[in-house]
């Protein structure tokens, strides 16, 4: 791997940790592939777009987050395991004042998920549901702690603000894309790290956001841009 921006040079694995450092103050980032073309997904899944060294970074901003924030369409549509580390990533997290685990966090306005779905039913530590006022969680309570937040919709900031005060400070999403959208209309998207794979997929798939539309764009700043794999791995702050 070598980084091309902000010093050109080889990156090794402690580097590349370092690179991918949180901000001192609670943040929230979200890391997504897509194709050349625009595409964030082939045959329905992300999976067909990413490649060892952008598993390796997908990796590293799970060891580096204290909460996974996830819409209930991707756990399903990606199917989502329970958020196991290695041993060395988990070493790694104690060492550095994290819990052994990240928190999975799902998003459902409608609490529409199986409580025996693996992300749930073999979570190493107790995951967390965002939900409205008035979805019923029924059997999901038994597996998960339910946050309300808003009453039709999920209210994401407040919902932000309640994992907050349970020390869930560095939130990490990986979609969907219309959470990803959704996070961006409420302006609490504080960091993009997009990785670009040199691929065509052609028409069809739909891009790594969607949702409501925005007033005006939003501006981020290129932090740093690292090349594998003929793959550009991008982090953009506000």
């Amino acid at each position: 791997m070598q980084q091309l921006y902000p010093e050109p040079g080889p990156v090794d694995h402690d580097t590349l940790i370092d690179l991918y450092a949180p901000p001192p103050r609670p943040s929230l980032r979200v890391n997504f592939v897509a194709s050349l073309d625009g595409a964030g997904t082939l045959g329905g899944k992300s999976a067909g777009l990413s490649g060892p060294e952008d598993k390796r970074v997908f990796g590293i901003l799970r060891m580096r987050c204290d909460a996974l924030v996830v819409g209930a369409g991707t756990v399903r549509e990606e199917g989502y395991r329970a958020v196991r580390l290695d041993e060395p990533r988990r070493q790694w997290r104690l060492a550095h004042g994290l819990t052994e685990f990240p928190t999975l966090v799902i998003v459902s306005g409608r609490c529409d998920l199986d409580p025996a779905q693996p992300a749930l039913a073999d979570a190493p530590v107790r995951p967390v549901i965002l939900t409205t006022a008035h979805a019923e969680p029924g059997a999901l309570g038994d597996v998960a702690d339910v946050i309300r937040a808003g009453d039709k919709r999920v209210d994401l900031i407040e919902a932000v603000r309640q994992l907050r005060e349970r020390g869930l400070l560095q939130l990490l999403s990986e979609g969907g894309p219309t959470l990803f959208g959704s996070l961006t209309a409420a302006g609490l998207v504080d960091e993009l790290c997009l990785t670009v794979s040199p691929l065509l997929a052609g028409p069809g798939a739909g891009r790594i956001t969607a949702g409501p539309e925005l007033p005006a764009p939003v501006d981020l700043t290129l932090r740093h841009a690292l090349l594998a794999d003929g793959q550009l791995l991008l982090r953009y702050n506000r």
